[in-house]
């Protein structure tokens, strides 16, 4: 686990030396969404607990001011194969082969480096969500076991890094990222690696419409609203 958050940051690092130079002419006053699919790989201890399932990831990539500069709030819905390791006193009997699921609304903040079609990007801040633990509840009398699902909220942080080159009309991704939660499962700690392949989209006519709406002088482009 140390190698891959060493490996993390030292790209986080490059990236952070790139955007001090270079012109961004895809990202300036530009709104984009992304949705990716992929895999969240528990990391240390954490596998002893969970095992990698399909999950996914939607985001919004913001320019600021300075287009080297970015807002990325992304909801990351995680999914996990889950083995209960410690008995709950609540339920008469432990689980396995059940799913846990996190819920995780990330609010970072990034920085790219744009190389012609080819964008690279390194993230990192603070997350929110809901984390999902499944128990199972025994009705002996009647001879039926139901599943239960204990939730909780989970308080976390996320980094990562990724790269998109340009097509015409869309961006395709790989976003690569760290999540650590403060809070535990299992009594064990949760440190999850993110890998997500997607397609990211420019959605600033969309904004820019949202905003005419509401009544809000301005637009994300700078186009003059008719």
């Amino acid at each position: 686990m140390k190698r891959i958050l060493t490996t993390i940051f030292c790209l986080f690092l490059c990236c952070s030396v790139f955007a001090q130079s270079g012109v961004d002419t895809l990202h300036y006053r530009k709104v984009y969404y992304f949705g990716g699919t992929g895999m969240g790989f528990p990391l240390g201890k954490t596998k002893e607990v969970l095992s990698p399932k399909f999950s996914g990831s939607l985001g919004l990539d913001i320019s600021l001011k300075n287009p080297k500069y970015y807002l990325y709030p992304a909801l990351y819905t995680l999914s996990f194969d889950y083995d209960q390791k410690i008995q709950d006193n609540q339920y008469p009997f432990k689980i396995e082969d059940a799913n846990a699921n996190f819920y995780t609304f990330s609010l970072a903040g990034g920085i790219r480096k744009q190389l012609k079609k080819l964008n690279a990007y390194a993230y990192a801040g603070p997350g929110v969500g809901l984390l999902t633990e499944p128990r199972v509840k025994v009705d002996a009398m009647n001879n039926i076991a139901k599943i239960e699902n204990q939730k909780k909220f989970s308080f976390s942080g996320k980094l990562g890094v990724g790269a998109d080159y340009r097509f015409n009309g869309f961006f395709l991704g790989l976003e690569i990222g760290y999540l650590h939660s403060f809070n535990k499962i299992q009594e064990t700690p949760i440190n999850i690696m993110t890998v997500m392949v997607g397609l990211k989209s420019d959605i600033t006519g969309l904004g820019d419409k949202v905003i005419k709406v509401i009544g809000v002088e301005g637009s994300i482009s700078g186009k003059e609203q008719q």
